[in-house]
């Protein structure tokens, strides 16, 4: 395994971390004896950081977690999140929430599902327009002084709210999607994160599992898959989608390694301060792409992704319209 610093901080963590969502929610049928080994595979190989949220599973992902880590604490880095708002009664509703006495209850929350003291990174899941990123980040501040919380992070946030939320308490992390067919990032946000000293997790970098080359129709996803209503994966941009991988799978078999191999060896080539977290339920998917940590890509394979991958050219939004009017804020 091989270790990168978090921007400016002391913390540092495995280049490559683990998801966890998929293993309570969003990615079809969930199986917590297989999750809770594919855990264990992770820190047996050198993976020191596990992301979890409050949101996954309504909590269940961090009560997942906790079981998974109940005699290794000492050997991973947990970052979790608070922000989302979910009912119970529907659960496809979503609300936001960064008021300070939130963040608070949150957390202690968060703290009893996990079995910790301590949360290593503890992000802000979704910008909350109605209060001040001072306020949020403020309360956050006061967790670190109770020692509840080591690190700060936010998810999904706009320039001008990193910028302001720095202000108040150094941002040790900004995770945002980030891969071959998402490059958002790269307009703004990867350059303030420079400046600024924050370090960049990407999730999602094998594009929600499409760039793996698995997925061929949209039959392949469970009827709960939440991937069904991303507009990505919906008709003519599927379609359009799937010629991309196809040229990914073409370049990976030529460089004698797997296609999610190659497109998280690029997300990782994108600089020393990226850590990606590709997310899976399985050992064997786990393996494989902690075996590609190794793959280096020249500069004409790097061209060539450029070329076939430019800015922009996945077809269709990420997330379904509500969503996205929360990224970027």
């Amino acid at each position: 395994m091989q270790y990168r610093r978090l921007g400016k901080s002391s913390f540092v963590v495995s280049a490559l971390g683990l998801g966890c969502m998929g293993m309570s929610e969003f990615y079809g049928a969930i199986d917590d004896d297989e999750s809770v080994a594919t855990i264990h595979r992770a820190i047996d190989r050198g993976v020191t950081l596990l992301d979890t949220s409050d949101a996954y599973g309504m909590g269940r992902n961090e009560e997942l977690v906790a079981k998974a880590i109940e005699n290794r604490r000492n050997e991973v880095a947990i970052a979790t999140k608070f922000g989302i708002l979910r009912d119970p009664k529907n659960p496809t509703a979503r609300g936001v929430s960064g008021k300070p006495e939130y963040v608070q209850q949150a957390c202690e929350a968060s703290l009893q599902r996990l079995r910790i003291s301590t949360i290593d990174l503890y992000y802000q899941h979704r910008v909350d327009p109605e209060t001040p990123i001072e306020e949020t980040v403020g309360a956050m501040s006061r967790l670190v002084e109770q020692g509840k919380v080591r690190y700060l992070g936010l998810s999904e946030a706009g320039v001008k709210t990193i910028r302001r939320a720095h202000a108040v308490h150094p941002i040790t992390a900004l995770q945002t999607e980030y891969s071959l067919w998402e490059r958002g990032p790269e307009d703004e946000i990867l350059s303030v994160c420079r400046e600024l000293g924050i370090g960049f997790v990407a999730y999602s970098p094998l594009g929600r599992g499409f760039l793996t080359g698995q997925i061929t129709k949209p039959d392949d996803f469970a009827a709960d898959d939440f991937r069904r209503q991303s507009p990505r994966f919906q008709g003519e941009n599927f379609q359009k989608n799937l010629e991309l991988v196809k040229q990914i799978q073409e370049m990976a078999k030529a460089k004698n390694c797997l296609p999610a191999q190659l497109a998280l060896a690029w997300v990782l080539g994108q600089g020393e301060d990226i850590i990606p977290i590709p997310g899976t339920k399985r050992r064997t998917y786990l393996d494989q792409n902690l075996d590609g940590i190794d793959v280096l890509l020249t500069k004409a394979e790097v061209a060539k992704l450029d070329e076939i991958l430019p800015r922009g050219v996945a077809a269709g939004t990420r997330y379904a319209e509500a969503m996205m009017s929360r990224v970027g804020i």
